[in-house]
């Protein structure tokens, strides 16, 4: 499913226009962003978890040349489904 497609289903299931439910999807990435930037995490019961995690320096290989290169830290966005939404998924 991409944007338009979930802006669709936003609209037929809430009753909402296209226009207003993009909107409304705009500002749910908006503020989910903000917050992970800010280093707070997003739960929403019953979904999941957006959150903020670290990454430690590792060694790699060029898949190329065989050479070892170094991969510095770096922060992760993660989700990590709720019970409700990996119970759905499973059935």
């Amino acid at each position: 499913m991409n944007k338009n497609e979930l802006i669709s289903n936003i609209s037929n299931a809430s009753g909402l226009t296209k226009t207003d439910s993009a909107k409304a999807l705009d500002a749910f990435i908006y503020s989910v962003t903000k917050s992970l930037k800010s280093g707070k995490e997003v739960r929403l019961v019953g979904f999941g978890t957006f959150g903020v995690f670290k990454r430690r320096a590792t060694k790699g290989r060029n898949p190329r040349t065989g050479a070892a290169i170094s991969i510095p830290a770096r922060k992760v966005a993660k989700f990590k489904p709720g019970k409700s939404l990996q119970e759905t998924v499973n059935k």
